[in-house]
């Protein structure tokens, strides 16, 4: 069994090369929850619902989120009635939502309602949010004020800058039913290309995940989300720089080393292979950029052999 650590677009690419290389059945992934938000009185999970469009074929191919043919009725209508608007929901995406807000309402947990969504996609792996207990990500401005990921990232355009960032509730969660026993079973574990800050770090802020990762280090490896100092999405870029560190492969080895002791880099940071490994992981070098699912399966099978679960692929600097 295959274990990702997951989330956001570039999670999802990764996750849509790793199914062509890897069983679907034996893959479990744990997903980001610290993005989930209550809107419009819903109950949202974007990085779960990114990673179950995606892998369903389903997905928006321009934006990678959302889905494909979308239309915006119920949006449009909330505006006449001068709702707020800035969290776009689609019409067949709300259905989604209705669906986890019922559920949840009536007792269920949100692994139970992610486990029915995926298997109602025909999904064959395990999609294991990291908690079910709510963690939210809240992000100090410079101004001073602290907001949800989602206003952040949504209504404000992640375009201001950042001096803190904390999640909310993990110290008192516990990681969802089958969470430790994936990570700790798994023959190699993998962080996705994800946001180290915002979309790792909620999953490893859940009491007894970064320990177990910590246990096993050698057997796990990550997958930079920076190219050439920039991220390829999202703000990941800035946050490492607002936040006291470098917008570099070694930057994100720097946050990882702790529970990865393989940094997978793109072939545009050669140059850094020395400061990754001084920050403590071992440097793969291999194309990163994922433009089409070809791509990611071959950094999938890259990722593999570096953590001893898969053929030969990329080249070892040391």
């Amino acid at each position: 069994m295959i274990a990702v650590l997951a989330g956001g677009v570039g999670a999802a690419r990764l996750l849509q090369g790793l199914v062509q290389v890897v069983d679907e059945e034996e893959l479990a992934v744990v997903v980001n929850t610290g993005d989930d938000a209550d809107i419009h009185g819903l109950h949202i999970s974007p990085d779960l619902d990114t990673i179950t469009y995606s892998l369903a074929g389903a997905s928006n191919p321009e934006t990678g989120w959302g889905l494909a043919g979308e239309t915006w009725a119920a949006m449009d209508a909330l505006e006449r009635y001068g709702g707020p608007t800035w969290f776009r929901l689609g019409d067949r995406d709300l259905a989604t939502h209705l669906h986890r807000t019922g559920r949840l309402a009536a007792g269920a947990t949100l692994s139970e309602v992610s486990a029915e969504i995926a298997s109602s996609w025909d999904l064959r792996l395990a999609l294991l949010p990291m908690s079910d207990d709510a963690v939210r990500t809240r992000l100090r401005l410079v101004s001073g004020e602290e907001v949800e990921f989602q206003e952040y990232f949504v209504k404000l355009r992640h375009a201001v800058a950042v001096s803190a960032v904390r999640f909310a509730g993990a110290d008192r969660a516990r990681p969802a039913p089958g969470v430790l026993e994936a990570l700790s079973a798994a023959d190699a574990v993998l962080v996705a290309p994800s946001n180290p800050v915002v979309s790792i770090g909620p999953i490893l802020a859940v009491p007894g995940i970064a320990e177990l990762l910590e246990s096993r280090r050698a057997s796990v490896v990550a997958i930079s989300p920076i190219v050439a100092g920039a991220a390829l999405k999202g703000p990941a870029d800035r946050l490492l720089v607002e936040l006291g560190g470098e917008s570099s492969a070694a930057g994100v080895a720097r946050v990882l080393t702790a529970i990865a002791g393989t940094l997978v880099v793109d072939e545009a940071d050669t140059a850094l292979a020395g400061e990754v490994e001084r920050a403590g992981m071992r440097c793969v070098v291999a194309p990163t950029v994922m433009r089409t699912p070809e791509v990611a399966a071959e950094l999938s099978r890259v990722a593999l052999a570096a953590a001893g679960a898969g053929a030969d692929g990329g080249r070892v600097v040391s």
